[in-house]
């Protein structure tokens, strides 16, 4: 039966693939040693089935990648980002799942990302036909795998969004906020927007004609603008009549609106224990701050008691506003008992009603107030779509303005000159996730005394994902005091940054710092894994990015000649193998 088997080609043809896998391994293996000891390594080389995901080093899946291209595979297993990142062609595609992680949980499968996989189906050249196998399991879901197959694909969606670095980049190159608005809406990320602008437009234009039609069967010698005018009068005189609240809820919200002020202590909750220190107000909604110091906003109708005194946020020596509020020495603001709607505004109806008679009255003909009224319809339309329109506009441009009013307060920026200041310049050099974070930290020279796995540790906190667990490690004791002493820092620019509409980051990262300066520090990879029992290839991600992030701060040599020459000591060993 041996001598049988050995004679069979299939055979063969197996025992030649496993000495060519076995012969590229080692190959590989000369030169980054550590795939040596990978966990899959034995299954890979004897049965040809590996793994392919963002949880193994970036050599292992180059290896992987390599031999599937070479056809020495027998079968992988694979996310969904595989089909669209790498040429993988296979006589069969499985798919198990009707839907996929991403970094908010789990979703389901787009359309574009069923297409992608189970277009890998079939090798050119090789198979006439190829075959997509629907794995039966709890979470599949055949007809909508076949819905999403027969479905068009997923429009592109930009992932462009406004940043501190993006808009000193553009200010300096272009001048002035104007050319940079109109660069933004230029943007593919402004594609979608500027159709729909498009047809409001348009949808304006017709409406004028139409007015304009009027107009002239009319024979009157009346303006667009008057028309335009009268209908915006009559609209303020409406909305200043409903304004008469009819309902408690009404009152309340009227209420809320007045009391709710930056610097306030709020609760919510039906206990009302839940203290937050107001940061802003917008409309019916208020953002707040809890005692972690995280950001949240909700609506002004979920507020249970509202406290008297008003805190400095800018102001870190001042009293806790948490601990004085749950001290009882914050007395709570009396909710009125709302008997009675408050009176109309009759002064502004009046002024309104004279301006109303002024235009329509003395010199006018009721033909011309008949004009006013019958046009009234598509002069509102008209108004409606404008403020459309600079409501679309402002969606692009609001986060760049935002931005800009935060970096005029740190000095990166002169708002009222619309200029990149000195200290701008090279700040729009650091393309990081949070570049303010680091120029402040560069600015008041915090790691000008710190040692290299501290400054590895201090920029990884900065550099990774916030939710991103990498185990039990903790930060030495230099650290700990960097990010003490990086504390009210790091607080004054979210409190400026809620103050001026912009989200702040969501947190530091201290399980990523103490890994990061554990590396730093010497450790082995082996040891490193085992230590935070996190995918290699997840650490590989932190120290890859924290790396990136020295080496941005390394090419301020110019104007940061002392932590440039230490972001690059830092930086090379951070990168080393198996970091590339």
């Amino acid at each position: 039966m041996a001598v049988e088997a050995a004679l069979d080609p299939g055979f063969q043809k197996d025992l030649a693939k496993k000495e060519e896998r076995q012969r590229m391994f080692d190959s590989f293996a000369e030169t980054f040693p550590e795939i040596k000891k990978h966990k899959h390594s034995k299954i890979l080389l004897r049965a040809g089935i590996a793994s392919h995901h963002a949880g193994h080093i970036p050599v292992w899946k180059l290896v992987v990648e390599k031999m599937m291209s070479s056809g020495l595979l027998n079968a992988i297993f694979a996310t969904s980002t595989v089909a669209a990142g790498v040429d993988f062609p296979a006589r069969t595609v499985v798919v198990s799942h009707a839907d996929t992680r991403g970094n908010e949980g789990w979703r389901p499968l787009f359309a574009s990302e069923v297409q992608q996989m189970t277009g890998r189906a079939g090798r050119r050249g090789r198979d006439n036909v190829g075959f997509v196998i629907l794995a039966p399991g709890r979470f599949q879901n055949p007809p909508k795998i076949a819905e999403l197959l027969q479905s068009p694909s997923d429009a592109l969606e930009s992932k462009f969004r406004a940043n501190y670095t993006s808009l000193l980049n553009l200010l300096d190159a272009f001048g002035d906020f104007a050319n940079v608005r109109s660069i933004a809406e230029k943007s593919f990320a402004f594609r979608e927007t500027a159709r729909q602008i498009a047809r409001l437009r348009s949808k304006a234009k017709h409406k004028k004609e139409a007015i304009r039609k009027e107009i002239e069967l009319s024979g009157l010698d009346i303006g667009i603008e008057e028309v335009l005018g009268y209908e915006r009068l009559f609209a303020t005189q409406r909305r200043l009549q409903t304004r008469i609240p009819a309902t408690r809820e009404d009152l309340r919200l009227r209420w809320l609106k007045k009391e709710v002020k930056t610097g306030r202590v709020i609760s919510r909750g039906k206990a009302g224990k839940r203290f937050l220190v107001v940061l802003d107000v917008q409309r019916e909604n208020v953002t707040a701050m809890k005692e972690n110091f995280q950001g949240v906003t909700f609506p002004l109708q979920s507020i249970k008691r509202i406290y008297s005194k008003t805190y400095d946020l800018s102001d870190d020596s001042g009293p806790d506003p948490y601990a004085e509020t749950s001290a009882g020495k914050n007395p709570i603001v009396v909710e009125p008992g709302f008997a009675e709607p408050s009176e109309p505004l009759d002064e502004s109806e009046r002024l309104i009603e004279n301006a109303i008679e002024r235009l329509s009255g003395e010199g006018r003909s009721d033909e011309a107030v008949s004009l006013f009224v019958s046009c009234a319809s598509d002069a509102g339309v008209i108004w409606d779509t404008e403020r459309d329109i600079m409501i679309l506009r402002d969606d692009i441009w609001s986060p760049f303005l935002n931005q800009a009013r935060v970096l005029d307060h740190y000095g990166y920026l002169d708002f009222a000159g619309q200029k990149v200041t000195e200290s701008g310049k090279w700040l729009a050099d650091l393309r990081l996730d949070n570049p303010l974070l680091v120029g402040e930290a560069i600015k008041r020279e915090l790691l000008k005394d710190a040692e290299v796995p501290a400054t590895a540790g201090f920029m990884a906190a900065l550099a990774a994902d916030p939710e991103r667990d990498y185990g039990e490690l903790e930060v030495s004791v230099e650290l700990g005091g960097l990010f003490r002493s990086f504390k009210p820092v790091f607080r004054g620019i979210g409190d400026t940054e809620w103050k001026c509409g912009v989200a702040p980051a969501e947190g530091i990262n201290f399980s990523a710092a103490a890994t990061a300066e554990y590396w730093a520090a010497g450790a082995e990879w082996e040891e490193l894994v085992f230590l935070t029992r996190a995918e290699e290839g997840d650490l590989v991600r932190l120290l890859s990015r924290t790396g990136e992030a020295l080496m941005q701060i390394a090419h301020l040599s110019g104007t940061n000649e002392a932590i440039a020459a230490k972001a690059r000591e830092t930086a090379d060993v951070v990168l080393r193998e198996p970091i590339r």
